[in-house]
């Protein structure tokens, strides 16, 4: 969970009404009206805005006209964090109006090949899951980002967890490139089962990635990470962005953020050559998002898509004959022979589209 952009504010006369009937409800005035971005820069096309998402979003007009391709969420989670201008503590019907208006302008957003994906711990996730379905988005994944350095607890299980849930304006034409976020597979790196490089379908020794994340830079981003932002004390790792739009968007797509946080996923696209929308309420926290973006990605790069494994067990042994038998199968592969079986003729998708041909 990133720093949050959308949060009552502390000691302003604002908070004192903020559990009120209208408490979630931004200004018809103020949410019609369009504005220019707070930060911007061409190639590709960034801008972040300052502001609260409910009010700025109907005022971007990509955002009106239906027009962006992949929306990520990384909401408050109400958890009582002790944000630095923010109340994080709202009453949970209260909350609850807050998260399906920005879901609701979220949804309207996106284009009608478009995907959402929602960051969110047990908390809340059911209640998104079942708005989203009223709203009429497909549900594609619940996939969970397991980290190993939770909170310690007494009374209960500790948190390792936060679902990433992903939905889809139509299922059937949405963007899917699974070939950018294959990871090698554990036939491959653990069993060593020659049959991973002989298979009718796939890329020889990968797979696309389970729906549990885990693994080499999965971490939370803590102590000396050196992705890790100052003042930002709730970062999601560059390969959790860089694993959902690769996935879920092409290059020169439309990428909005409404929680802009400490700056990942504007930072992220911008390296995959995907224009971005972000919206930050609070200035300081938008314009240390700014000089992230500037500065760039630390371990995603464009032409290099992560590739670290996810087994849980070291390979096993395996006899002079397998090793041999792979090495050989490899080299095959690697000089661009055959040596697999024929594919069925069947539908293929087209150019990370499903089903539109768009590329």
């Amino acid at each position: 969970m990133k720093s949050k952009n959308q949060r009552r504010r502390k000691g302003t006369p604002e908070s004192a009404d903020s559990t009120g009937p209208d408490a979630c409800k931004p200004s018809g005035d103020v949410a019609r009206a369009a504005r220019s971005p707070d930060f911007e820069s061409r190639d590709p096309h960034t801008r972040v805005y300052v502001g609260d998402c409910r009010e700025v979003i109907p005022g971007i007009p990509e955002c009106a006209a239906g027009k962006v391709d992949l929306v990520f969420a990384d909401p408050p989670f109400n958890w009582k964090r002790a944000y630095d201008k923010w109340d994080d503590n709202l009453p949970d019907a209260e909350y609850l109006r807050f998260t399906y208006e920005w879901l609701d302008l979220c949804v309207g957003a996106l284009s009608p090949t478009g995907s959402m994906w929602v960051n969110i711990p047990d908390t809340w996730a059911a209640e998104i899951v079942v708005h989203l379905k009223r709203r009429g988005l497909s549900m594609v994944n619940w996939c969970v980002w397991h980290y190993r350095f939770g909170q310690n607890t007494s009374g209960r299980f500790i948190n390792s967890k936060v679902h990433a849930l992903y939905f889809a304006k139509d299922h059937s034409r949405r963007t899917w490139n699974e070939k950018e976020v294959l990871e090698p597979s554990d036939r491959a790196t653990t069993y060593f089962d020659p049959r991973t490089f002989t298979k009718g379908e796939g890329e020889a020794g990968l797979r696309v990635p389970l729906d549990v994340w885990y693994g080499q830079y999965w971490g939370r981003i803590q102590g000396n990470n050196k992705e890790r932002r100052h003042n930002h004390d709730n970062q999601l790792p560059e390969v959790y962005l860089e694993r959902v739009i690769r996935v879920s968007s092409n290059e020169g797509d439309l990428v909005l953020d409404p929680f802009l946080g400490s700056g990942t996923t504007s930072t992220v696209a911008r390296e995959l050559r995907r224009r971005s929308i972000g919206v930050e309420f609070s200035p300081e926290n938008a314009a240390s998002c700014w000089e992230r973006i500037q500065k760039g990605t630390l371990r995603v790069k464009l032409g290099s898509p992560t590739r670290t494994g996810s087994a849980i067990f070291s390979g096993r042994s395996a006899s002079e004959a397998t090793i041999n038998r792979l090495s050989e199968l490899k080299a095959k592969r690697a000089a661009g022979e055959a040596g697999t079986p024929e594919k069925k003729n069947r539908p293929r998708l087209k150019a990370g589209r499903f089903g539109s041909g768009k590329g």
